[in-house]
């Protein structure tokens, strides 16, 4: 006998014991056959192996799962709810429930993993190789005990004793209580368990039985498995957050109020505090500022043995697999965090081979980076600090041309020096190194331009430009620009005390809306009529203004957009003064002037980041003091290079350029959504402000057409001007409905040759403008209206509009005005015909009833089209409208073509077009027996129906045909007989078709039709005995179903009992 091999390690029993084999998928667990067992896993080649698997029941099918649990499934697996919920604005609740329930784990391989791996160690008695060795084989009921004290085991123990109560799913929060029953020694107790989960793994786990080990105790198995197991006897509820979202003020402070009831002993002196905190504004809570590791890592005072620890803690967070990027899910493909410090072994290497920055990632380089500068020290620690030995022969001067200090380090760096002074309680110490930050920013901007003005003629005659920016200061993880404009801010709060021993306070230059901050003009390295107030605004738009390349990944694009408009929104609450203004002058003029160095430059790179948001709060601020250079910079701002094909390529001669990998391939910009909306907003905003003003309408309309590529965008632009436009309080802008028209016009080429939704709507809409413009834009798209319209569109939407009563009364339309429109709609709906007869032939008719010769003309199109394209519902429906137009013997003609076209076999006896059918037979035969016979044949040919035709030739049986012919002739009065033509050749077929019909049903007849087909057979008798031998045709006919179908017996007694 073989040797028997070492029993696998007991976790790794479990992880692999039945119920977990390879033919099963992840987070699915066979069928369980008893506590903690399951059936074997099988493959899928039987359906037995299926039912074995829980897969479905045994002789039942496994019906599809929704869309919607497929999607949400898919998401509730990869990405953070949080990215869901900044992704879309709004998640529908049902939504939002199954990417909840789709979150927590499914596997419980993983569960088993997570809890198993703290029993013993491989089995001692085993000798090498793995075979037992002699005498110290594991004796098998040791081993089943041992794995039965597993807390996997225990806990699969606990769920099917029914330990498990109380579960409850809030959000991503499952919590429940599992009953430990009383044992020998021990009484009953009830642990209460939470667990934590997001993307299908648990993130944190705690239960009160005290269970300090790494691994999961029973009880938070027991908890799992149940959610994985019984997820519908789970109560879920959304997340709280969701749920407080959704509360008005009542609803909230009612929840507030009862919780700190209910729970006051423990919530009270807490909530006490947080009330305490965020009601005072200098309080912690509501000064907290952003990279916290790097203000840690870079306290002023911070010892070397405490920075070393912290290094090797950061280092060790940031090696985790699961550590969080620095930019969402897209590795960074900048370089180090600071020019200053050396870039290492990997500077050069291929970006795609670069180590993924981490949060961690500054807080680690800051590490590197000290206080022991002599200059940066003498920045910080005096106002006095001043230098007049200028000399401008080198770029990193210590001091500008007044004697200032300036402080040249990469900027976020910089500024993260002046987060880590204010975090660690030195406000004057970072607000002077702020002022040397900006004064530094300030000289660099002046001399970027006259660099470029050097320059100027070359890089514009080129049309190349360069991105010397690495980083966008707005939307960089350190918020360099947000630093700099609060603790400027910070400075010139006049209920500030901390500031007030840092100088002397002058008198008052102005005042925001709030009343809260004030021009302090107070610092020694201020120009004069200069304060914190203006520095802040100033640097504020320095880093809005910067041109910078728009960085890779959604979750670092959409903080380029938020971080833009939180700066825009505190810009906002500043009201301007003549000081201000000065400020938002000379910005302006820079940013227009300032080349590859400003986002607003004459020529930008092609996925610089845009400057739409920026732009239009420049024009409003700007418009009522300026408006020239207010509508000269939005204007500018108006391009989006990233959707032009010809966009200016890169300079690659620059050592600092950032080019595109190819030059004219569609970057993958998630928001670009949201910045087109931005660009249309600004677009709108120049709009409403020209109003009335010839010139500036004209040139937003120019600058509209040329850069805005959304034909969704452009039409609400056309909605907003018409709006504007045809305001109640004042007479219509003729040149705003102009421009509303031409923006209009554009929409409708952008859409004649693609599918938009909205197209019918458009079309509509621009009826109604062109309308509000007058006549003459009415008969101009009339007569264009192949560059702008559909033949349907055009006859059944723009020309039966214009010929409405209502648009010749908003119009107050004399006759001969009357006429030249309607004679621009016939010529348009006969045109159209001639394109597309099938679907504007009719209305082209309609159109044209009114005059003699276009009617005509319209009806010959029908006939030519008729042989070729036209489907026989088409013809039928327009024969019925030339009868109700009095045109009977065109109606006939036409409805002979339309029979041509029909095909209806035998058992369509429900088919739509059977009305028409019956009508072009009445038609016929009241128009008299020539046309009756002409129509039957094709009837014949046509239809194989028998009860539609034994309908038909009834009919035709009641009355005379032709009771009142042609010009008022009346007929013989005398019925048709069936005996003869045309009638007989119709009554042959009718029995054919009934013959026919009958074997076909037998066929495939069931028991349950043998009463219905009975009735169909009586039918049949009764056309049968319309023939004078009739009655021996329809013997001879059952005779024959008897002999043939004698084997169906009970279907043949019921014709016996009824036909004989």
């Amino acid at each position: 006998m073989a040797e028997r091999g070492q029993l696998p390690h007991p976790a790794k029993r479990l992880c692999c014991r039945p119920g977990y084999g390879p033919g099963c998928r992840p987070g699915q667990r066979a069928g369980s056959s008893g506590p903690g067992g399951g059936a074997l896993c099988a493959g899928p080649s039987s359906a037995a192996a299926a039912a074995a698997l829980g897969l479905l029941p045994l002789g039942k099918t496994q019906s599809p799962e929704s869309l919607l649990d497929i999607a949400a499934r898919k998401v509730a697996e990869k990405w953070p709810f949080q990215r869901v919920e900044e992704r879309f604005e709004r998640i529908p609740e049902p939504v939002q429930r199954r990417i909840v329930y789709w979150s927590f784990p499914r596997s419980e391989r993983e569960i088993c993993m997570y809890s198993s791996f703290n029993t013993g160690a491989e089995d001692p008695a085993a000798g090498p190789g793995g075979a037992a060795a002699p005498g110290g084989a594991m004796d098998a009921a040791a081993a089943a005990a041992d794995e039965n004290r597993l807390p996997f085991r225990r806990g699969i123990a606990l769920l099917d004793g029914g330990c498990v109560d109380n579960v409850l799913q809030v959000g991503f929060h499952l919590s429940g209580t599992v009953t430990e029953p009383a044992m020998q020694s021990e009484p009953e107790t009830v642990c209460n368990v939470a667990i934590s989960f997001d993307r299908c793994k648990i993130t944190s786990v705690t239960c009160s039985c005290g269970n300090k080990d790494i691994f999961y105790c029973a009880h938070v198995v027991a908890l799992s498995l149940y959610r994985i197991r019984k997820p519908d006897q789970v109560k879920l509820h959304l997340p709280i957050s969701e749920t407080l979202f959704q509360m008005n003020r009542d609803q909230l402070q009612k929840f507030v109020q009862y919780l700190i009831t209910v729970h006051h002993t423990e919530v009270l002196p807490t909530a006490q505090k947080l009330a305490d905190e965020i009601l005072s504004q200098n309080s912690e809570i509501n000064q907290v500022h952003g990279a916290l590791w790097m203000c840690i890592v870079l306290n002023p005072h911070c010892k070397l043995e405490q920075k070393s620890s912290w290094l090797k803690q950061l280092k060790k967070w940031s090696s985790v697999d699961v550590c969080p990027w620095e930019d969402g899910n897209h590795g960074n493909e900048l370089p180090n965090l600071t020019n200053a410090l050396p870039q290492g072994a990997n500077a050069n290497q291929d970006s795609s081979n670069r180590p993924h920055r981490t949060v961690f990632t500054r807080a680690i380089e800051a590490c590197d980076l000290h206080w022991q500068d002599s200059h940066l020290q003498h920045i910080i620690s005096s106002d006095l600090y001043t230098n007049y030995c200028y000399h401008d022969d080198t770029e990193n001067l210590l001091f500008d041309s007044q004697g200032w200090p300036l402080w040249h380090e990469h900027v976020p760096t910089a500024c993260a020096r002046v987060d880590a002074l204010r975090s660690h309680g030195y406000p004057r110490e970072a607000l002077r190194l702020a002022i040397a930050i900006v004064n530094t920013l300030r000289r660099q901007q002046q001399k970027q331009l006259e660099m470029f003005r050097a320059q100027k003629k070359e890089l514009l005659h080129r049309g190349v430009t360069s991105i010397t920016n690495l980083e966008g200061w707005v939307g960089h993880p350190l918020d360099p620009i947000g630093t700099l404009f609060g603790s400027l801010m910070e400075a010139c709060r006049v209920d500030d005390d901390s500031f007030h021993g840092f100088s002397d306070f002058t008198e008052n230059l102005g005042q925001c809306k709030s009343l809260e901050y004030q021009h302090l003009p107070a610092h020694k390295f201020l120009e004069e009529g200069e304060s914190y107030l203006t520095l802040a605004v100033e640097v504020a738009l320095i880093g809005l203004g910067q041109q910078r390349i728009m960085p890779d990944g959604l979750y670092a694009q959409e903080k380029v957009c938020r971080n833009e408009e939180q700066l825009i929104s505190k810009l906002q609450e500043i009201e301007l003064d003549d000081t201000l203004v000065k400020i938002f002058r000379k910005q302006a003029v820079f940013l227009l002037e300032g080349g590859p160095y400003s986002g607003l430059g004459e020529v930008i790179h092609r996925e610089s980041v845009p400057m739409h948001t920026f732009a239009k709060y420049l024009f409003t601020s700007l418009l009522p003091h300026d408006a020239e250079l207010a509508y000269k910079t939005a204007l500018r701002a108006m391009r989006l290079l990233v959707l032009e094909s010809t966009a200016p390529s890169g300079d690659l001669s620059r050592p600092h350029h950032i080019a595109s990998v190819v030059p004219n391939r569609y970057p993958r910009w998630f928001t670009l959504s949201h910045i087109e909306s931005q660009q249309c907003e600004l677009a709108s905003t120049m709009l409403t402000a020209a109003k009335g003003d010839v010139r500036r309408l004209e040139t937003v309309l120019e600058s509209i057409q040329k850069n805005i590529h959304s034909s969704s965008h452009i039409f609400k632009l056309a909605q907003d001007a018409f709006k504007i436009a045809t305001l109640m309080d004042s007479l219509p802008d003729i040149t705003l409905l102009k421009v509303s028209l031409e923006l209009g016009l554009q929409v409708m080429r952008m859409t004649l040759s693609t599918l938009n939704w909205r197209r019918r709507e458009m079309v509509r809409w621009l009826v109604t403008c062109a309308t509000e413009v007058g006549v003459y834009a009415l008969d101009s798209i009339m007569q264009n209206w192949f560059t702008l319209f559909t033949p349907t569109e055009a006859t059944s939407i723009v020309a039966t509009t214009v010929m409405s009563n209502s648009t010749i009364v908003r119009l107050h339309l004399d006759c001969h005005q009357q006429e030249k429109l309607a004679g621009s709609a016939r010529t348009l709906a006969l045109q159209c015909a001639m394109k597309d007869p099938q679907n504007c032939a009719l209305s082209a008719l309609t159109l044209c009833e009114k005059d003699h010769i276009a009617f005509e003309t319209a009806y010959q199109i029908v006939l030519d089209a008729a042989t070729a394209g036209m489907s026989y519902s088409q013809l039928f429906t327009i024969a019925r409208y030339m009868e109700h137009r009095g045109y009977p013997m065109r109606a006939y003609k036409l409805a002979t073509l339309a029979m041509t076209h029909l095909n209806l076999s035998y058992n369509q006896d429900t088919h739509p077009a059977i009305n028409d059918v019956l009508w072009a037979c009445a038609l016929s035969h009241s128009l008299g027996k020539n046309e009756l016979a002409a129509i039957i044949p094709l009837v014949v040919k046509s239809v194989k129906c028998a009860t539609v035709l034994s309908d038909i030739l009834r009919r035709c049986t009641l009355t005379t045909p032709g009771m009142v012919g042609l010009h008022g002739r009346r007929n013989s009065g005398k019925l048709m007989s069936l005996d003869k033509a045309p009638l007989r050749q119709l009554l042959d077929a009718t029995i054919g078709a009934y013959i026919n019909t009958t074997h076909s049903r037998l066929t495939h007849i069931s028991p349950r039709h043998y009463s219905e087909f009975i009735e169909f057979l009586s039918k049949a008798r009764e056309t049968f005995l319309m023939a004078h031998d009739g009655h021996i045709q329809f013997t001879q006919f059952i005779d024959n179903l008897k002999q043939i179908y004698k084997g169906k017996k009970k279907l043949m007694m019921l014709v016996r009992e009824r036909f004989g």
